[in-house]
């Protein structure tokens, strides 16, 4: 064996550990047991819809061929029975996607704690290089800090949680979104009930912008006289049908035949506005009634954070209920959809103008309440947010909520890198007083850029109001920028060695407007050793008299004695490698000083290359 890491974690006793992944087989044979007999009674009732259909066609079948009142009346009982027992169906339906949904989540869970596989999306339509952090820090991305995070499935709640990664928030709002996620921490089954109405919503940018521009879309009315119409005509046109009756020389029927056209033509006037406000009505339709259910969870539940009780209070102001009020969205769109059908929509248009009604009460909808769905839709996303957040808190019972300060301080104890399982992990202690700075040593594959991550990572993880990867945590909520991973730019024409002296640009403008956590990986990689060393040693001067707060690292020990020049304000750290046995051993400890071993030279005599 040519390399041997030796790995050192705090974690939690294997007892203590165990209960949160108990919980999720727990949780996993209770709803696979209720979605047995589910699928049970559901099988039963279909077989009831079935019967019931049999016996309206056999009895009407007797009544006509005997007419035999009891067949009648046996037949009409079986056809009132059919709605209702339709509708059960459509309920039990309904229950069995939302338990094979828990089972699904739970499912994950087992999985991913399990390191079997990674089965949330990875917010890759996020990624941006020319962000402060996110690129450098795989914020997103495959197996990035987003996808291990991720717990949402609406469009609305995952830009919530890309957007809580990409800033860092004032204290005052760190700490009320600390309280909000321990609350939330405790609601397991709550969370996940959440989450399982949001993965049956099914929704899109594209179909949740939809939305939202239809709320946000003009107002119309249905004309006045058309509305009295709905009413008048049809009494009407039923008065002639019942006088035809009685009318042998066919005037009235005549005339109620007319009427019906009318009516179908009065319909056509208004075809243009009904399919502006259907635009992919089947998908919305959904969309809305699961989000009412989302939201009638939140107003349901008893919160006691101030977060929390933000939330629900956007959704239960001036006496609406949000979540009643978009179920009633919801059978209005699916009301005004019917006309799509067209045997339906001429019966019931031609006798009743059905859909003059329908898109009258949807207009009133919009007028009344469509400017507060995109208020509405927030608060879910905020709550799928910290719901990723609680879920995250939840699987690490032993990380830590930071405590703020605002002397910039940064104290992390048994730091690791909350990406890495928890049983090849390595924490370190490290502490920035104010304006401290570090410059970082050791060889190759020693650990200096996972150190580097695991400091950002917790950092963006403290400033989001999350808890982070250590024993304990003082931290100064920074702004954070790194310069660890960049590329060329082909289409800007653009070399990686400009491309890193733009970000080290834009450090520096940063440093200008405030201070910031700093974290730098070999800088001026494009450059001679000479002009490389020259240039780190000054951009680390200008750093330190910009008061900023952080570690470079460099394989340049020359660089080190640059401390000599800022007693107090810059130190020395590196990462050890030791060659024992002609082996190469990598603790990944951090200690005081300059690197002293090398390694590359050994490794390339050990693998022949020289």
């Amino acid at each position: 064996m040519l390399i041997q890491h030796y790995c050192w974690n705090r974690s939690y006793p294997l007892t203590e550990r165990s209960l949160f992944m108990q919980q999720y087989h727990t949780l996993k044979e209770q709803y696979t047991t209720e979605l047995e007999a589910l699928k049970q009674v559901h099988t039963r009732i279909s077989m009831l819809r079935l019967l019931l259909v049999l016996v309206a066609l056999l009895c009407f079948y007797f009544f006509i061929t005997s007419e035999d009142v009891v067949a009648l009346i046996a037949g009409l009982i079986a056809a009132v029975a059919f709605p209702f027992v339709l509708q059960w169906h459509r309920q039990k339906s309904e229950q069995i996607l939302f338990k094979q949904t828990l089972v699904e989540i739970n499912t994950n869970e087992i999985n991913f704690l399990e390191h079997r596989e990674l089965p949330f999306e990875d917010g890759n339509e996020y990624h941006d290089v020319a962000h402060p952090y996110a690129f450098d820090l795989d914020i997103f991305g495959k197996k990035s800090l987003f996808q291990y995070l991720n717990r949402t499935a609406t469009h609305i709640g995952k830009s919530y949680l890309a957007g809580s990664l990409q800033s860092i928030l004032p204290n005052e709002l760190i700490e009320k979104k600390q309280a909000a996620i321990k609350e939330l921490t405790a609601k397991n089954t709550w969370r996940q009930e959440i989450l399982a109405h949001a993965k049956i919503a099914n929704d899109s940018k594209s179909i949740y912008t939809n939305i939202v521009d239809w709320s946000l879309g003009p107002k119309k009315n249905v004309p006045l006289y058309l509305r009295i119409l709905s009413f008048v005509s049809p009494v009407i046109l039923f008065t002639l049908l019942i006088a035809s009756l009685f009318d042998n020389s066919g005037w009235c029927l005549k005339a109620a035949e007319g009427l019906f056209l009318i009516h179908l033509m009065l319909i056509g006037s208004q075809l243009k506005t009904i399919r502006k406000e259907i635009v992919e009505t089947d998908k919305i339709e959904s969309l809305m009634h699961q989000y009412s259910l989302i939201l009638k969870h939140i107003e349901q539940e008893n919160f006691q954070s101030e977060y929390l009780l933000a939330l629900k209070e956007k959704l239960t102001n001036n006496g609406i209920q949000a979540g009643k009020e978009l179920d009633v969205l919801a059978g209005l769109f699916a009301r005004v959809q019917t006309i799509q059908n067209a045997i339906g929509s001429v019966f019931m248009n031609g006798f009743f103008l059905y859909h003059i009604h329908s898109l009258h009460a949807l207009l009133q909808w919009k007028t009344l309440h469509a400017h507060k769905v995109a208020k509405w839709t927030t608060v879910i996303g905020e709550i799928e947010m910290l719901n990723s957040y609680a879920n995250f808190a939840f699987n690490n019972p032993e990380f830590t909520y930071p405590l703020l300060n605002s002397s910039y301080t940064i104290q992390l104890e048994n730091a690791g890198h909350p990406l890495i399982n928890a049983s090849k992990r390595v924490c370190n202690t490290i502490a920035f007083e104010d304006g401290n700075f570090v410059i970082l040593t050791g060889s190759n594959m020693s650990g200096k850029s996972t150190f580097l991550r695991t400091l950002g990572v917790n950092m963006v993880l403290a400033g989001a109001g999350a808890p982070v990867c250590a024993s304990v945590a003082h931290i100064h909520p920074l702004p954070v920028i790194v310069s660890m991973r960049l590329s060329d730019s082909l289409s800007d024409s653009e070399s990686y060695f400009f491309a890193e002296v733009k970000r080290l640009k834009q450090l520096v403008n940063t440093l200008d407007r405030r201070r910031c956590f700093v974290l730098l990986d070999e800088i001026l990689r494009g450059t001679n050793s000479d002009d490389k060393r020259s240039g780190t040693i000054e951009f680390i001067k200008k750093v330190v008299e910009k008061q900023g707060i952080g570690i470079i690292a460099t394989h340049d020990l020359e660089v080190c004695n640059t401390t000599d020049q800022y007693p107090g304000k810059l130190f020395n750290k590196c990462f050890e490698v030791e060659i024992i046995s002609d082996e190469l051993i990598f603790d990944y400890k951090l200690r005081e000083g300059i690197c002293k071993n090398k390694s590359a030279t050994f490794l390339m005599k050990k693998m022949g290359v020289i």
